[in-house]
């Protein structure tokens, strides 16, 4: 759980670089309490059919759109990218596929023009 915290820490940090882990583990528990939220927004009924949206599942994407591009950019950090390739996520399909790629792929070992590695900064 120490990860979570360091994240959280890091809320609006996009200098420095961020592991495949803390990156992957972000996304999972990301989306297991946007699941969670919006299933409580469709039981309690503040779920809207028309903008696909609930209350609590709104307010939670809003609160970790600055989180989630920081994490995204200390991501793109660890392979040497600069952080504004994380633009290419409103290119549809194929700057997703771009950005998923660059995510996946191993960070550099050692220290970069971005920071020490984290890997081994722990």
């Amino acid at each position: 759980m120490q990860w979570l915290k360091d994240v959280i820490a890091k809320y609006a940090t996009f200098r420095g670089r961020a592991r495949r882990r803390e990156y992957w583990r972000f996304i999972l528990y990301y989306l297991l309490a946007y699941l969670l939220l919006l299933g409580i927004d469709v039981v309690t009924g503040t779920f809207s059919m028309e903008s696909q949206l609930g209350f609590l599942s709104g307010l939670f994407l809003l609160f970790m759109l600055i989180p989630s591009v920081a994490v995204a950019v200390r991501r793109l950090h660890d392979t040497e990218r600069s952080g504004w390739w994380v633009l290419l996520a409103f290119l549809p399909l194929i700057g997703q596929l771009v950005l998923l790629f660059f995510f996946i792929q191993e960070g550099d070992e050692g220290d970069n023009a971005y920071g020490p590695d984290p890997k081994f900064a722990q």
